[in-house]
């Protein structure tokens, strides 16, 4: 009996033993679990801000949407110079700035665009039109317009960019406006249903222009009969004969398509078209310095491409024009430099010193 109990009492003595082995071995595995986890839960968020780094980095900069509206289409030389520009701004903002392009007048045509932008309507935020449409709000916009004025793209960019045109476009900001470049659109010439050979055709034909004093009354001294139509509407109106003729540069009467619906081109290459590439003061100042700095830079860098794009656009497309059927005439100028001099010197009280600066700043060229 003795023996009997001595062995029950080793047994139970072995069995009590291997439970403590295997709880303490569990609870050191588990142990081990937790201390190889904690280091990787620690580490994750880390690993995740260090991967979102950038986005980090522009956390202060405001999420802005910049919407461009023009009223020519997606072929034209402004809009392809835009598509640079998104391209740069968006890449350099890491996102925080995104572009919006709205061609052929889908936020209105150029008058309603600069209106729009006037009065802060959050239609449009960057627009891109001829200077002198700006005419409306700040007259002395015009001073870049005036007929015949520069004999070449070059003279015509540098005047553009000189201080005669800054101090014209610094009266914009008062009107929610800020320039930031110049493209360039080309010099305006004529399309017609009838052949213009010579000043003398221009004599009673309605021609549509642009919402624009000086190019309306370069066309009344050449005694045409301007009226004003938003640029999206032109293509039917000159299908359905509402006007005679019509007036723009090269580049905007071919990517438009507007030879298929008046068959004669005379060059007159009577105004020089700049263009604003203009932004509204009011979105500016919601942006930080850095993405001022970007858009502004991309502004500048776009414009030396779309430069280059019109000037060739200019030379290419009047061989198209004429492949597509197009009577093309070149007419005496001199009549037309003639009949159109009284421009500048109606407009004078308008531009004061201005007007005389462009004239020395001509004759030291």
């Amino acid at each position: 009996m003795n023996r009997k109990l001595i062995s029950l009492v080793i047994c139970f003595m072995m069995l009590f033993t291997l439970a403590a082995c295997t709880k303490t071995n569990v609870s050191t595995s588990s142990d081990t679990k937790q201390t190889t986890s904690t280091p990787d839960t620690k580490d994750a968020p880390e690993e995740k801000e260090t991967a979102e780094a950038p986005a980090a980095a522009n956390e202060a900069d405001p999420k802005i949407t910049l919407k461009i509206g023009f009223s020519t289409n997606e072929e034209d030389p402004r809009a392809l110079a835009a598509k640079e520009f998104k391209a740069e701004v968006e890449k350099k903002t890491n996102g925080s700035v995104t572009v919006e392009l709205y061609p052929s007048g889908q936020l209105g045509g150029d008058a309603a665009l600069i209106e729009s932008m006037a009065l802060d309507s959050g239609t449009v935020d960057i627009i891109i039109t001829d200077a002198s449409n700006f005419a409306t709000y700040v007259p002395k916009m015009g001073i870049s317009a005036l007929p015949f004025q520069f004999k070449d793209f070059e003279e015509a960019w540098a005047f553009m960019d000189s201080d005669i045109e800054a101090d014209a476009e610094a009266l914009l900001i008062e009107h929610n406006m800020r320039v930031l470049a110049h493209y360039d659109n080309g010099f305006r010439c004529v399309t017609s249903n009838s052949p213009v050979n010579s000043s003398k055709d221009m004599t009673g034909i309605l021609i549509r222009t642009p919402e624009n004093p000086v190019i309306m009354a370069t066309m009344k001294a050449l005694g045409a009969n301007p009226q004003p139509l938003a640029f999206s509407e032109l293509y039917m109106a000159l299908q359905q004969g509402t006007y005679d003729a019509q007036e723009n540069p090269i580049p905007v009467i071919y990517n438009n398509k507007l030879h298929e619906v008046q068959k004669n081109l005379a060059i007159t290459n009577h105004i020089y078209s700049g263009m604003c590439f203009t932004i509204s003061e009011s979105i500016w100042n919601k942006m930080s310095e850095t993405q001022k700095g970007v858009v502004s830079e991309a502004a500048v860098a776009s414009q030396k491409y779309n430069r280059e794009l019109n000037k060739k656009m200019t030379d290419d497309y009047l061989a198209l024009l004429k492949e597509a059927g197009m009577t093309i005439t070149t007419p005496e100028l001199a009549p037309f430099v003639e009949a159109t001099a009284s421009v500048a010197e109606e407009l004078k009280d308008t531009y004061g010193d201005l007007l005389t600066r462009a004239k020395e700043w001509k004759a030291s060229r």
